[in-house]
């Protein structure tokens, strides 16, 4: 068998794992292991099964600090966030223990006015997760935590550049779980296309390419399929904001965790004076610690891979050559490792990929606007929706100008990056497509709905 390796992205001559490429047969396996388990995982009461999540819960707390530094050491993200990662992720479990108690179905008026007409939730059977490398543990779990809750057997195949992570919170939750309701098959494209093949349900979050693929391949099988994709996110700064709030806080949803994250800030819209607030942006990155991951003062690390890097590096080269200018950054950084200096751009030209693609990394642009509605207008030009920001005091404007925003999720005042495990999440156009992630929405996504008939 093939394998494949992962590498620390401060450090590419430190592997930290080397695992096995899996192919159909292997996730043929995993699959029928899990729809074996979880069939009496599905009949056990719902209590066992939030007993049991809160277990993984505990075994998650328990190791916070080791698994929060093999986070940082796999896919460099700063230590503050993987901390903050590795919280969530407990928090998300105990979430959903909870949820498994919650009523599952509801009681209608019956015609003949003596039978008892209701609802009854069942599980799909096997939830088949693809992952990526960016959230290793929160995203994972925020997709395994209702399937399992709700009664599925669940099969994690993560992203190339994050299969320890995923094993490590496998081999935490075994004594936990029924052995093969929580499969984890590591490998490349071949192993999630043969996941998607073989699934019950599929939970899928990457790249649009990816997930057009995962959504047709879903669809055409007749499974439910729900896709969280790109961003190409906006912030809009009216002249009345608390301009040093703004900046500081798109400083960091643009360029923390090295931009890497869906929800970051791609451009930054801004009425009135432009040219001033990019100079107070500018001075908002620059004080950013950048660096080492492992540091404590570090806000942005590392990209992923060499080609990550390149392409921020790319994107800030040609937008120079068509007329725009950089602020700040646009290099890679004389060290060890996949760096590149967080970047600012002005002046980028109409239709440049600045404006229009996301480029996964930490570099945003500066956009002048005419009006707020312009701005909006603007924000809403892209093929992505995701998530969108305004940043205003004027209270007309928030209420007015936030629900025309063409985005699965609006904030007011707060940075685009960060979100709430127990809400719905989700975005518009082709950022997503499928029922919303998270919070009570989930349920709906990992069950069906039985309507039953009881006549005395």
């Amino acid at each position: 068998m093939d394998h494949i390796e992962s590498r620390s992205p401060q450090a590419p001559d430190d592997l930290v794992v080397r695992v096995p490429d899996s192919q159909a047969a292997d996730v043929s396996d995993a699959v029928a292991r899990a729809r074996a388990a979880g069939a009496g995982w599905a009949r056990r009461p719902a209590a066992e099964r939030a007993a049991a999540l809160s277990a993984c819960a505990e075994a998650l707390a328990g190791a916070a600090g080791e698994v929060s530094a093999l986070v940082v050491r796999e896919v460099g993200k700063p230590v503050g966030e993987a901390a903050g990662e590795v919280a969530r992720g407990v928090a998300i479990l105990r979430y959903f223990a909870q949820a498994a108690l919650l009523p599952e179905g509801d009681v209608f008026p019956a015609a003949d006015g003596v039978s008892l007409l209701h609802t009854r939730r069942r599980p799909h059977g096997v939830a088949g997760l693809v992952t990526p490398w960016n959230f290793p543990v929160a995203i994972p779990l925020w997709k395994a935590a209702p399937a399992l809750a709700f009664g599925n057997g669940v099969v994690l195949k993560p992203a190339e550049q994050a299969p320890a992570v995923a094993l490590r919170l496998a081999e935490l939750f075994a004594d936990a779980l029924p052995d093969g309701v929580f499969t984890t098959v590591t490998g490349g494209g071949a192993a999630g296309a043969a996941l998607v093949e073989r699934a019950d349900a599929v939970s899928f979050t990457g790249s649009v390419a990816a997930g057009a693929h995962v959504r047709r391949a879903a669809a055409g099988r007749g499974v439910p399929v729900q896709c969280e994709m790109g961003g190409q996110n906006a912030s809009i700064v009216l002249p009345d904001a608390d301009l040093d709030a703004a900046a500081r806080a798109i400083a960091t949803a643009a360029m923390g965790y090295a931009g890497q994250k869906c929800t970051a800030t791609s451009r930054v819209i801004v009425v009135g004076d432009p040219d001033g607030f990019a100079q107070r942006l500018v001075a908002a990155v620059e004080a950013l610690g950048v660096g080492d991951p492992a540091e404590p003062g570090t806000a942005v690390g590392p990209v992923i891979e060499r080609r990550a890097r390149d392409a921020v590096v790319g994107a800030a080269d040609r937008a120079a050559s068509r007329g725009a200018k950089v602020l700040t950054g646009g290099r890679p950084l004389d060290r060890a490792g996949w760096f590149v200096a967080p970047t600012v751009v002005t002046a980028v030209p109409d239709g440049d990929e600045l404006l229009t693609e996301e480029v996964f990394g930490p570099i945003c642009a500066v956009v002048p606007a005419a009006s707020p509605e312009a701005a909006v207008e603007i924000a809403n030009s892209v093929r992505y929706g995701l998530v969108a920001a305004l940043f205003t005091r004027d209270l007309g404007h928030a209420l007015t100008l936030a629900p025309r925003l063409d985005a699965g999720m609006a904030k007011v005042n707060a940075p685009t990056a960060g979100v709430d495990f127990h809400a719905p999440f989700g975005g518009a156009k082709e950022s997503s497509y499928g029922p919303r992630e998270q919070g009570p929405a989930a349920r709906d996504f990992y069950t069906r709905t039985t309507t039953v008939t009881l006549t005395p």
